[in-house]
């Protein structure tokens, strides 16, 4: 399967901002739709953001909408978060996921491959 390694992460503010990079490896990227989500210790795994294989549609949770940006380069092989005015409950461990399709998807079971994850913590 694609390999996938997210990076980014840190130690910010709240109200600060973070990009997240997933490189993938293995495959072209834009075989792929492409999906971001997060999980916080003892916390199930939940959805954050997606988007189809030709870039154009995309999803995001209500909780994130409006400050986070999903993108994709796949001349890079790479797809990014962009996070703004980060809060103290987005601090998760977030990871990315690649599913053979070309829709975009908020449902963990449809994905296919996953990366390591990229811890994010916001202090207030």
């Amino acid at each position: 399967q694609v390999q996938l390694v997210e990076s980014g992460g840190g130690l910010v503010q709240a109200g600060d901002s973070l990009r997240l990079s997933c490189v993938a490896s293995g495959s072209p990227v834009s075989w792929y739709s492409m999906g971001w989500f997060r999980q916080d210790p003892g916390q199930e795994r939940e959805f954050v953001a997606s988007v189809a294989w030709n870039g154009v549609e995309t999803l995001y949770a209500e909780s994130v909408k409006g400050r986070f940006t999903i993108s994709r380069d796949d001349a890079k092989n790479t797809v990014y978060l962009q996070m703004n005015r980060l809060k103290p409950e987005d601090t998760a461990v977030y990871y990315c996921a690649a599913r053979r399709s070309s829709r975009a998807s908020s449902l963990e079971y449809h994905y296919d491959s996953w990366g390591q994850g990229t811890l994010v913590t916001v202090s207030s």
